[in-house]
């Protein structure tokens, strides 16, 4: 395990003091990463749909960038899964982060070459980097305590909201470096993305040593050898079964209603007469609603329970669809309340939804089934982008907007069915 002895595997086990040391720098390393890796996945969110219009020429393939850089982000997240369970959470995170940048590279270059098809090759690409920056939250939790779990992933992800929130804030600023070097102005926040997302990668590269999963893989091991079995092991399976069903639900839903909606309203205010910058603005306010919270978040659903988090999830999308619904077109204010509501409810349903699925999974098989889970979050999420644009060319973006809120009232029902079983 990339140079670790057997007896360095040890003192882990042997010593809390020196885990707890490791389990806080893991936690930085993450985080660290993290920044950049929120800078890379803005590019998509800001531009993308606006790019796509631009070169096909209508609205409604508006929604196919989104569905095919969360399409390539389904991909990735099941290998980055089986990297990762094999190899470790340092080789599968990078590789994933690196390969993420090479599809934002992709991008700019058929921008240039106004080529549609490299455009829709490049961002399946860059989809794994999508994937990786959201996998990145389990490798902080991978040594820490059940009570610890949620705030693990809040805190790793709340590192995201530095870069995700620059990101769309400097959509114009790249835009005019890209125009200064020859390059699409809408291409100019794929430069951004292939810079940061590389950066993440070999952040993670160099500085993830020893491996968290690693670690993990070998103090269960430890404990299985010095426990005996006992009868609630059945018991603990069809717990771990239905915890992996609840937490998987949660966490399609929210993806579903959040890309359908985030998709679409940059098109919505284009149409409306808002300019690039403006969309900069309301996307950062959502974006940054969906990574601030997350420390609060995190110790809201350690502390008062996955299930009540989950409700509280579905209660606020549904809040953000409608408001999105019934907003004025003109108003930047209620744009920014209703996304920003938008990015909120996607967030404790994210947290509770993974915190449950990593209460139900053990560092044997963690990594493979978190991205097994995570494929098909990502599948919900091209399905919700890539309808977005239809619905919206066949109806409107109140239609869609009202439609999301009303789905993401399925989460309440599923997460009482949890508490009754």
């Amino acid at each position: 395990m990339f140079g670790q002895s057997q007896d360095s595997i040890e003192s882990y086990i042997d010593s809390p003091e020196k885990l707890k040391n490791l389990y806080r720098r893991v936690l930085f390393v993450v985080s660290l990463s993290q920044i950049f890796g929120g800078a890379g996945l803005a590019a998509g969110i800001t531009v993308g749909a606006l790019l796509a219009q631009q070169m096909l020429g209508t609205d409604a393939y508006a929604g196919v960038p989104s569905a095919l850089f969360t399409l390539g982000s389904a991909i990735a997240a099941f290998i980055v899964g089986k990297l990762s369970q094999r190899y470790g959470r340092r080789t599968g995170l990078s590789t994933g982060f690196i390969v993420g940048g090479l599809g934002a590279i992709g991008v700019v270059i058929a921008a240039m070459m106004n080529s549609v098809i490299l455009l829709f090759a490049s961002l399946l690409i860059y989809g794994a980097g999508t994937a990786t920056n959201l996998q990145a939250r389990y490798a902080g939790t991978d040594l820490a305590n059940n009570k610890q779990r949620a705030t693990a992933i809040s805190t790793t992800m709340v590192m995201t909201t530095f870069g995700a929130v620059a990101g769309p804030n400097l959509v114009e600023i790249m835009g005019q470096f890209a125009t200064s070097i020859g390059v699409p102005a809408l291409a100019g926040p794929f430069i951004l993305s292939a810079t940061a997302f590389i950066l993440a990668g070999l952040v993670l590269f160099i500085m993830l040593r020893p491996d968290p999963l690693e670690i993990a893989k070998r103090i269960e091991a430890h404990k299985q050898k010095y426990e005996q079995k006992n009868k609630t092991e059945s018991f603990n399976k069809e717990i771990n079964k239905r915890g992996l069903t609840v937490g998987a639900t949660v966490m399609v839903l929210t993806q579903i209603v959040m890309v359908a909606i985030m998709t679409m309203t940059p098109v919505h205010m284009k149409h409306h007469g808002h300019g690039l910058a403006a969309v900069g603005i309301v996307i950062g306010f959502h974006v940054g609603s969906m990574y601030l919270p997350s420390l609060v978040t995190g110790i809201l659903v350690d502390k008062i329970g996955r299930t009540a988090m989950s409700i509280a999830s579905g209660v606020t999308l549904l809040f953000a669809g409608l408001l999105a619904a019934f907003a004025p077109s003109d108003s930047m204010v209620l744009l920014i309340v209703a996304l920003s509501l938008l990015g909120l409810g996607w967030n404790f349903g994210l947290i509770s939804g993974t915190a449950q699925i990593v209460d139900s999974t053990e560092p044997s098989t963690r990594a493979k089934t978190q991205g097994k889970i995570d494929v098909l979050v990502a599948l919900a999420g091209a399905s919700g982008g890539a309808l977005s644009g239809m619905v919206v060319a066949n109806a409107s973006y109140a239609v869609l907007s009202l439609a999301g809120g009303l789905l993401s009232l399925l989460l309440i029902p599923v997460v009482i069915w949890s508490r009754k079983a």
